[in-house]
C-alpha cells in the first residue's frame, strides 16, 4: 500500500479473538477524508480504533500495520502515535475550567495558547466561556470543548467513537456538521464508528460494513 504524509493507512489489519476473525480491513483514509465503519455490537468496530490508537487489549490477536504520514505506527504506545479520539462523552475534566481543559491537550511548545484557545471558542460560538466551569455547560456546549481540546492538541489522525450518540436529534445534526466540517478544514484523516446511518451520511467518505 502506497502512503503519502497525510494519510492513515490500514494495511492488512486483522483483528481476531479466540480464533474468531472480526475484523479485516486493508484501507487507506486520505486528508480530510472520514472513513465510516458500521456493525452491530460485538463485531469489532471499537477493537479496531483500540489497534489503531495503540491500547489494543492483548487477549485480541492483531496482524497488518497501521501508517501514519508515511510511518508506522503499530509498535508505538499510544502517546507516541499522534492519533486524537472523541469519543461518546465529552470527558471533560471537573477540576479545570474550559480553557484549563483546552490547554491540557495543546503542546508546550505551542506559542499564544491564550490567544489560539480564544480564537477556538469563538470558532464554535463560545467566545468568553474560558474561566466557565465545565459542569456548568449543556450537552452541545460540552462536545464543542471536546471536540475543539482534540484540535488544539494537532493529532495527525482522528477516531471518532460514536461521538454524537449521547446527544438529540437536532443537536447531533449539527454537531456533525461542526465535526465533520472542522476534520475537513484541517484535513485530518479520520475513522468514525457508528450505529447511525445518518451519521455515515452526514460523514460523506466511505462506509465499511462490519457483519
Amino acid at each position: 500500500m502506497t502512503t503519502t504524509s497525510h494519510t492513515l493507512a490500514l494495511e492488512e489489519v486483522r483483528l481476531a479473538l479466540g480464533g474468531r476473525t472480526l475484523v479485516e480491513i486493508d484501507t487507506l483514509i486520505g486528508p480530510g477524508e472520514v472513513l465510516t465503519v458500521m456493525g452491530p455490537s460485538g463485531a469489532g468496530k471499537s477493537t479496531l480504533l483500540a489497534m489503531i490508537a495503540g491500547f489494543l487489549d492483548p487477549a485480541f490477536e492483531a496482524r497488518g500495520q497501521v501508517w501514519l504520514r508515511g510511518r508506522d505506527i503499530t509498535a508505538l504506545p499510544a502517546e507516541a502515535r499522534g492519533v486524537g479520539l472523541l469519543f461518546q462523552d465529552p470527558l471533560l475534566f471537573p477540576h479545570l475550567s474550559v480553557a484549563g481543559n483546552l490547554r491540557f491537550g495543546m503542546s508546550r511548545h505551542m506559542k499564544d495558547k491564550n490567544a489560539r484557545i480564544e480564537q477556538a471558542l469563538h470558532d464554535v460560538g463560545l467566545a468568553g466561556f474560558g474561566p466557565r466551569d465545565p459542569t456548568t455547560l449543556s450537552g452541545g456546549q460540552q462536545a464543542r470543548v471536546a471536540l475543539i481540546r482534540l484540535l488544539l492538541s494537532e493529532p495527525a489522525a482522528v477516531l471518532l467513537d460514536e461521538p454524537f450518540s449521547r446527544l438529540d436529534r437536532q443537536l447531533r445534526h449539527e454537531m456533525r456538521q461542526l465535526v465533520f466540517d472542522r476534520l475537513r478544514h484541517a484535513g485530518l484523516p479520520s475513522l468514525l464508528v457508528t450505529h447511525d446511518h445518518e451519521d455515515a451520511e452526514d460523514a460523506g467518505g466511505p462506509l465499511v460494513t462490519l457483519a
